[in-house]
């Protein structure tokens, strides 16, 4: 069985509310498993934020290690955009 501690948290009214609400309707059987809930929610969305951090961190490196940037061709960048785009569609125009 896993270490339960008490911890004390100061919300808002609203806040209380919305906990009280969520145990009277049914949708939790007590406030505390409401905030457990909200708490694991937090966590994996923290753990996400962390990884996504992580790629953007290499994908910067990447990026650095590639090498100077160039100027861009936005005419060309264009025409070759059509091409694909004809080329999938199976377009002629």
């Amino acid at each position: 069985m896993p270490d339960i501690q008490k911890v004390s948290v100061a919300l808002t009214g609203e806040q209380i509310a919305v906990l009280k609400s969520a145990v009277e309707t049914g949708e939790y059987a007590t406030t505390s498993e409401a905030i457990r809930e909200a708490l694991r929610d937090w966590q994996w969305k923290r753990e996400l934020r962390g990884e996504e951090l992580k790629r953007l961190r290499e994908a910067w490196r990447e990026g650095k290690a590639s090498g100077p940037g160039a100027p861009l061709d936005l005419a060309g960048t264009r025409a070759e955009a059509r091409r694909r785009l004809r080329k999938a569609t199976g377009s002629a125009a």
